[in-house]
């Protein structure tokens, strides 16, 4: 999530980055929400500091066996006013936070910004190109001829956009998986990781997910566990919520997981 101070002294910049993402924000309700969030802020401020004051000021008076009735009656008025305010700011800073996570993060000033993928420059090449002398099949044709592949029957047992990998099939990426693990751990350093595939929401809140792709997420009916979209979003949160000492750091983990 952005820090609130730079979304409040940004706000124009944030509007034409979300303009070049494809869609609209309003952050008219985020200003309203924001100002108001300061001024009971403000309030409460100058009411708790005249209830101070006036507590000390009620006990002099009384020490010297004045009259302070009529303080006393204002106080309830200002105590009343205060409990008002203390239950008000909570909503406030709620509904403020919930805009705040539907802000994207600033893209890199090297982001190229186009209507689809016909607009991304090509940064660099590597290799050539193989010009077969013959029509290539498809990875899904290939592997069904070859009986490593069963689309039909994963259909059946899931549904459509399923695969079941079948003897080589399953053992190459059973391969490729290793292969990717070994390579990040012994080569580049990288501490491998198996974390869980359910996360709780403050971890998917932490990554972004929440709130503002819930519809696209598997929920687990009855609990607060969602099915993760990918490695990251566990491995993310391993240090949510800690303090590292710049002496830890990099951290470098690798996982392999289902995204679902």
């Amino acid at each position: 999530m952005l820090d609130l101070r730079f979304v409040r002294t940004n706000m124009d910049l944030i509007t034409q980055m979300c303009k070049d993402r494809g869609y609209e924000l309003d952050l008219s309700r985020f200003r309203f929400l924001d100002e108001k969030r300061r001024a009971v802020l403000a309030d409460l401020e100058e009411l708790r500091h005249e209830r101070n004051t006036a507590t000390d000021r009620i006990a002099v008076m009384k020490k010297h066996s004045e009259d302070a009735s009529l303080l006393i009656s204002h106080m309830k008025t200002v105590s009343a006013r205060i409990k008002e305010l203390e239950a008000e700011l909570p909503e406030v800073v709620d509904e403020l936070n919930s805009l705040m996570l539907l802000i994207p993060n600033i893209p890199h000033e090297s982001v190229a910004v186009g209507l689809d993928s016909e607009d991304n420059p090509v940064i660099k090449d590597w290799g050539d190109i193989r010009d077969f002398e013959f029509t290539p099949l498809p990875h899904w044709d290939l592997g069904e001829r070859l009986n490593i592949l069963d689309f039909s029957r994963a259909a059946k047992i899931a549904g459509s956009r399923f695969s079941l990998q079948i003897g080589a099939g399953a053992a190459l990426e059973r391969a490729l998986i290793n292969f990717m693990l070994d390579v990040h751990t012994t080569v580049h350093g990288y501490r491998e990781t198996l974390p869980p595939f359910l996360v709780n929401s403050e971890s998917m809140t932490g990554t972004g997910q929440l709130p503002k792709f819930r519809e696209d997420l598997f929920k687990v009916e009855g609990w607060d566990l969602f099915l993760i979209p990918t490695a990251e979003v566990p491995v993310t949160n391993i240090h949510r919520d800690e303090t590292l000492s710049f002496d830890e750091l990099p951290l470098k983990y690798v996982s392999y997981t289902p995204c679902f």
